[in-house]
């Protein structure tokens, strides 16, 4: 059966080497956003729920670190980073409690949806690095916001934002755009000017702000099996089609393999930007 709980080390424009933990089903999340690169939400949810068993995890977690370390690959963080909302998890905390041990900075990427229950904020306050909106925090804590050209990259929105954000001041801010194929087919980035423009009005709030707008490169961490690899990191993380060819060297696989999990309905390919990415395919709940 492959794992599609643990993934990569995958390559992360932020945290370095990321191995990555998905501690929620497919989809349960608190938003729709209309960018997701996971596709159309099939499980909106407000409430906390028990999914996986966090010593499960930690011990998968354990034996893919020891396999990275014989090869000389060791993350730089161990980042809960799920198909959906990471803190609707009710074990969360429980989870990154377990994972300390290991020796590795713990961070987690939440869209900051439930930010507002105190259960939550100090589950996240014992994380490494957190990404969202709070000031509650004695890790390191980012913000990250999406622009999605005439959705929210007017002036006016933009210069909302960065007061609110000069308020929390977050380490670092970064400005994403959507690089990956999103939920809804008519999203697109914002201009290059009005990208650069958001850039100096976040700089002026007196905020450390910084871009996230390249792609991050071919360098996801292989465990092998061409199959696991494709399905457990673009379960989290699309793919772009020189990343699946690239894996295939390193598997000694050929595109036949591919073409039988796009036939068998575990892989879908869409295109983005002028590429090709492949997916994983969610059934609808």
């Amino acid at each position: 059966m492959v794992n599609q709980r643990i993934f990569g080390p995958v390559p992360s424009r932020r945290l370095g080497k990321s191995l990555g933990i998905n501690n929620v089903p497919p989809k349960n999340c608190t938003y729709a956003c209309v960018y997701c690169q996971l596709g159309n939400m099939t499980g909106m949810s407000w409430d906390r729920a028990d999914y996986y068993d966090p010593a499960e995890l930690v011990r998968e977690a354990e034996e893919r670190i020891r396999e990275l370390e014989r090869l000389g690959d060791k993350p730089d963080f161990l980042t809960i980073v799920p198909d959906g909302e990471p803190t609707l998890d009710r074990n969360l905390g429980r989870l990154i409690k377990l994972l300390k041990p290991l020796g590795i900075n713990i961070a987690v990427i939440s869209n900051a949806s439930t930010i507002y229950l105190p259960e939550v904020r100090e589950e996240l306050a014992s994380a490494d690095w957190v990404s969202l909106k709070g000031n509650e925090f004695r890790a390191t804590l980012v913000s990250e916001t999406m622009l999605v050209r005439s959705i929210n990259d007017s002036l006016e929105n933009i210069m909302d934002i960065a007061n609110i954000l000069s308020e929390l001041q977050p380490t670092r801010a970064y400005l994403a755009v959507p690089t990956r194929p999103p939920a809804e087919s008519w999203v697109l980035p914002p201009t290059e000017e009005i990208l650069n423009r958001a850039y100096h009005i976040f700089q002026n709030q007196g905020l450390k702000t910084e871009l996230l707008i390249g792609y991050e490169g071919n360098e996801f961490s292989s465990t092998g099996d061409l199959e696991t690899d494709l399905l457990s990191i673009s379960a989290v993380h699309p793919l772009r089609e020189d990343t699946v060819r690239s894996l295939m060297e390193r598997t000694g696989n050929t595109y036949a393999c591919v073409e039988k999990l796009i036939q068998s309905g575990k892989l879908m390919i869409s295109e983005y930007e002028g590429h090709r990415y492949y997916s994983r395919k969610f059934t609808k709940s």
